[in-house]
């Protein structure tokens, strides 16, 4: 454990949310109050932004089991959406709702390290896997007060820069930092079962429920993303929406007991 006096709570949120007014206000009221108990991180996607631009600029793009391939043309487009638009618009909505909020890609500090990452007989082109996290920058700018707002795009060996998925940079910062918690915020308010919200899981428990096709689609990733995190050392790994975030509910994936 780094020197923060607060335990440290890692949120990740989607590209989508980020377009939406309604929910950055809703968002800032709760990391407001979040800030009073917790040192914060927070992660953002940007996927809509991503592809707008790519439509805008005539560039094509595929995607690869849910991973956007990244060529060395896209990638610049990559960083305009995710460095640019999406994390400025996010700090500048923090900053002015009275969040001591730090604007930062996976490249500043050298915060997120990668390799890229290798799907057999497709090129994902410049698309990066996590191989390290400067945990020593997070904790000095945590020890500031400040609440770091980090995109995705992150530092290659190479000296490349590299398309990284949001809920793998979220899930490393969380492990590395022995988060207690990690919250990704989606605009679902949890795993439904027979129309509820399950409270919490193991991990057994989650792939009994995507075998049984319970958990499908777009929450399969961010299950697995859950249990990676309690794997790798985060308390509780919780999925939820932007209500139950305020109100700290949602489903919790626990350590097997």
């Amino acid at each position: 454990m780094g020197p923060s006096t607060q335990s440290v709570v890692v949120l990740k949120i989607g590209g989508n949310q980020v377009e939406d007014p309604e929910f950055l206000a809703g968002f800032v009221a709760a990391v407001k109050t979040l800030c009073s108990s917790y040192a914060l991180i927070i992660v953002h996607g940007g996927g809509k932004e991503i592809a707008e631009l790519h439509d805008r600029f005539g560039v094509p793009f595929e995607t690869v089991q849910g991973l956007r391939a990244t060529s060395n043309a896209s990638m610049p487009l990559v960083e305009m959406a995710l460095n640019g638009a999406v994390n400025t618009r996010l700090v500048a909505w923090l900053v002015n709702g009275g969040v001591d909020a730090l604007g930062l890609s996976g490249v500043d500090l050298g915060l997120v390290r990668v390799q890229p990452m290798v799907v057999p007989g497709h090129d994902l082109g410049r698309v990066g896997r996590v191989t390290s996290v400067n945990e020593e920058a997070l904790w000095q700018l945590l020890a500031l007060h400040v609440v770091p707002v980090i995109s995705p795009v992150s530092l290659g060996h190479d000296g490349l820069t590299y398309n990284v998925n949001a809920d793998h940079v979220a899930t490393a910062l969380a492990t590395a930092v022995e988060a207690a918690r990690l919250v990704f915020v989606t605009n679902v308010p949890g795993v439904q079962v027979a129309g509820r919200t399950v409270r919490a899981l193991v991990p057994a428990q989650v792939e009994d429920l995507i075998a049984r096709g319970i958990v499908s689609g777009g929450m399969i990733p961010k299950v697995r993303s859950a249990t990676d995190a309690v794997a790798g050392g985060v308390r509780q790994a919780v999925i939820t929406d932007l209500a139950g975030l305020a109100k700290e509910e949602g489903t919790a994936v626990l350590r097997e007991a």
